[in-house]
């Protein structure tokens, strides 16, 4: 597998918000539609990419060039995740730096019909944030035109399928109730990996895991006496080809989101992903960077009331509507106090992020491994980005950037070394370079091989990481320990 990562960068670039966002002129590889938009910049980004790795380069600029043929073969399911945490930023209702964009994705789907040559399918999956509204999103996203352009034009089948089970109603920050969902039609697979988890390694600390709602015990049965299970879609278990579509955005918990924090939404259970163990390291945690009788206190005050929501108890959840303002002046915002793992200290998400990784690129529908590594590819929508306080609530980075390549790790590695984040402080990247039994990276740190149309941009991960950069400004709870030269 090559650990190749094409990069462009051209800071004037941007998206066009009319789906189902035609290419910026008219291409001689698509031959199935001759209608452009010349304001998308996306488009042209990923084409770009894909020159740069050399992919069919014999046959670019002709009818016949096929950039994705190695990768895909008539009639495959391919899957494409983008990034759709949700449809807008609760406080500004800004979305270009939060989701992968429809100029990507049409870029991405059209380069895969070329390679299906007619026979086979694509998906669209994700699973949002549990209290986001999909309907928001395909909005945004152009999802229903990206359907029907494809039916209409290709006669290929273009799938969309929200993998939630259920949507979460949430109140003044408050989840207030559940709504079933259909989820995935194939179902989810409980894939267990037991030693082959990168929390194996913390198991003898006893730690109490926390995970994305309120139920702490369901959280723990899953991941202790040996066991860490997750429980993952199996449409993209089924897929032939999983091609990630991230968004290039800081995070408060793994210190950037790029392809391999994306796997996040291919969870039929979001609660069995661990995303920090309560306490302060001092406790075996790592919710607090220390330990306080004020911290404590929050934890007692805050799992109770949780208990009593988890209940459905009607008293605890509105006492915890009205309070939940109050209790933010009393122990601090989130945004200006570190809590709920949101640190460079946060040593549990990134390991659930690799154990994602692990079972995306090796798992079976039936939630074993196999020694066969699925074919993947990684397309990072960095037009728009996001830094700050990633990947929700952060500040919009027009940075004008499309990454690609074969391997998760090495595209993860020179997307936060772009970003100004030093890769090798980073425990989700540092490590996905691990040998192992079904290794993430494909290669080591040293083979990957970087091609832009910047020169600076191009050479080795060294030589990157000596190159200019676009500064990123890491989440609060991470500055001073990941920027580049600090």
């Amino acid at each position: 597998m090559s650990a190749n990562v094409g990069i462009f960068h051209d800071s004037t670039i941007h998206y066009t918000d009319v789906a189902p966002f035609h290419p910026p002129e008219r291409y001689p590889e698509i031959g199935f539609d001759d209608r452009t938009d010349r304001e998308n910049g996306g488009y042209r980004g990923v084409r770009e990419c894909l020159r740069l790795l050399g992919l069919d380069a014999e046959r670019f600029g002709t009818p016949q060039w096929n950039p994705l043929g190695e990768l895909i073969r008539p009639g495959d399911t391919v899957l494409i995740k983008p990034n759709m945490i949700a449809g807008s930023q609760e406080r500004s209702g800004a979305w270009h730096g939060l989701l992968t964009h429809g100029s990507v994705i049409r870029a991405v789907a059209d380069y895969t019909v070329i390679a299906l040559q007619g026979s086979g399918s694509i998906v669209l999956a994700d699973g949002p944030q549990e209290d986001s509204l999909v309907d928001e999103i395909r909005g945004r996203l152009g999802i229903d035109e990206l359907q029907a352009f494809y039916r209409d034009e290709c006669g290929i089948e273009f799938k969309f399928i929200d993998l939630r089970d259920k949507h979460r109603v949430k109140r003044d920050g408050v989840y207030v109730g559940t709504s079933e969902l259909p989820g995935d039609p194939s179902g989810n697979a409980r894939c267990d990996l037991g030693s082959q988890s990168y929390l194996q390694e913390l198991d003898h600390l006893g730690r109490r895991l926390y995970g994305s709602f309120y139920d702490v015990d369901e959280t723990n049965r899953h991941h202790s006496g040996g066991v860490h299970e997750y429980m993952i879609s199996r449409t993209a278990l089924e897929a032939d080809v999983f091609i990630c579509v991230p968004k290039l955005k800081t995070h408060k918990k793994v210190g950037v989101t790029l392809s391999m924090k994306n796997l996040v939404g291919i969870n039929g259970q979001k609660n069995w992903l661990p995303h920090y163990a309560l306490g302060s390291p001092e406790e075996n945690g790592d919710q607090f960077p220390s330990a306080s009788a004020k911290r404590a206190l929050e934890n007692r005050l805050v799992l109770h009331a949780k208990k009593g929501m988890l209940r459905e108890n009607r008293f605890f959840i509105a006492l915890a509507r009205r309070t939940k303002k109050l209790a933010y002046r009393v122990f601090g915002e989130t945004d200006q106090v570190v809590r709920s793992g949101n640190w460079h200290g946060n040593d549990t998400c990134w390991r659930m992020t690799l154990d994602l990784n692990r079972i995306l690129l090796y798992g079976r529908p039936d939630g074993t491994l196999s020694n066969q590594r699925k074919r993947y590819f990684s397309v990072v929508d960095g037009v728009v980005g996001m830094d700050g306080n990633g990947p929700l609530e952060g500040d919009e980075v027009q940075a004008g950037v499309v990454m690609a390549g074969f391997d998760p790790a090495a595209v993860d590695a020179v997307g936060a070394t772009v970003m100004g984040i030093d890769w090798t402080r980073l425990p989700m990247i540092r490590r996905a370079f691990d040998r192992s039994e079904r290794p993430i990276a494909g290669t080591g740190a040293e083979a990957v091989s970087v091609l832009s149309n910047r020169e600076d941009w191009t050479g080795s991960l060294d030589e990157l990481g000596r190159a200019e950069h676009l500064g990123f400004r890491p989440h609060f709870g991470w500055v001073g320990f990941v920027e580049r030269g600090e």
